[in-house]
């Protein structure tokens, strides 16, 4: 598309293979999200290198876009720079509506027809999340080929009105296998986790037929759970929070969690326990909280 002030606005981009589309992989839909685009980059360098070495599967053919909202990040915002509108709730999207509309709209017109798809995608609250892998439950959801990335934990979660306008769900609709994978932080690169997110998608492709190279690495039997299960802890006082533990920590039933501290005279207006045992599954990351904001989602474990 032209702009106004900037240079055209694209969307790049990597084919890798040739034949069948079977798997498509999309990074940064929002400019904050450096995580899921360092992810792509490093998928991009190094599908080259598989490539290079006749690594592809005949008849296999790979799209990976690693962002598809350049403009908001050159300006560190989150959304769509002019209007704040989320590309991500605009799918299928409509070519001749508003902006994020029609970028959604050639986005996944490119994106329909492919037998997988995989989404780098970033939780609506900040936070922390064990790596994961998550489905809407649409009907079309497939666990045990979301077992196959190797992650620790396969998520599935019961769409709200809002969550069809998702590139997942859409995807699903079109008989897209869509998988979103969480790569644990969103605004900051954690190396570590971007690469075992890399080699986890890499070991999926490998084991669907897509790549001839073995892939394997530290890889879980993923643990199949509804979100539904995990217990939401909120903050009762807006204020400071000053974390204790982070995401994948094990906590004990009233082991402190976090406190909330007065912005002004320093005093603790919240000392946050959990109620279970278990691991912590996402931890809020923000320094300043809200009251009644979500702080900790907690898979409790039975003893």
């Amino acid at each position: 598309m032209t702009s106004s002030c900037r240079d055209n606005f694209r969307i790049k981009g990597y084919r890798f293979g040739e034949g069948a589309k079977s798997i498509a992989i999309v990074g940064a839909m929002r400019g904050d999200e450096i995580q899921q685009q360092y992810i792509c980059a490093q998928l991009v360098n190094r599908l080259t290198a598989i490539e290079r070495h006749g690594g592809i599967v005949k008849g296999k053919s790979i799209l990976v876009i690693p962002s598809c909202n350049p403009f908001s990040m050159n300006v560190s915002r989150r959304f769509w720079a002019m209007d704040n509108t989320d590309i991500n709730r605009m799918f299928p999207g409509y070519t001749n509506g508003e902006t994020t509309q029609r970028i959604a709209a050639a986005v996944f017109d490119a994106l329909k027809g492919f037998e997988y798809g995989i989404q780098l995608a970033s939780y609506y609250v900040p936070g922390d999340f064990i790596p994961h892998v998550r489905m809407l439950k649409t009907g079309y959801e497939d666990v045990e080929t979301a077992r196959l990335f190797g992650m620790q934990y396969v998520t599935t979660y019961k769409p709200r009105p809002f969550d069809t306008t998702l590139l997942n769900y859409n995807w699903q609709l079109w008989n897209t296998k869509a998988f979103s994978v969480y790569a644990g932080k969103t605004t900051q690169v954690d190396q570590t986790a971007g690469n075992e997110n890399v080699d986890a998608i890499l070991r999926m492709m490998s084991r669907t037929g897509i790549l001839a190279t073995h892939f394997g690495g530290s890889a879980y039997e993923s643990e199949a759970i509804d979100e539904s299960t995990l217990l939401h802890i909120k903050a009762q006082h807006a204020g400071i929070l000053l974390r204790q533990v982070k995401a994948g920590s094990r906590v004990h039933r009233g082991q402190s969690l976090a406190n909330i501290i007065h912005p002004y005279n320093g005093q603790i207006l919240s000392d946050v326990k959990s109620t279970v045992e278990g691991t912590v599954f996402f931890a809020h990351n923000r320094p300043v909280v809200l009251q009644n904001a979500l702080l900790f989602k907690i898979h409790a474990i039975d003893l």
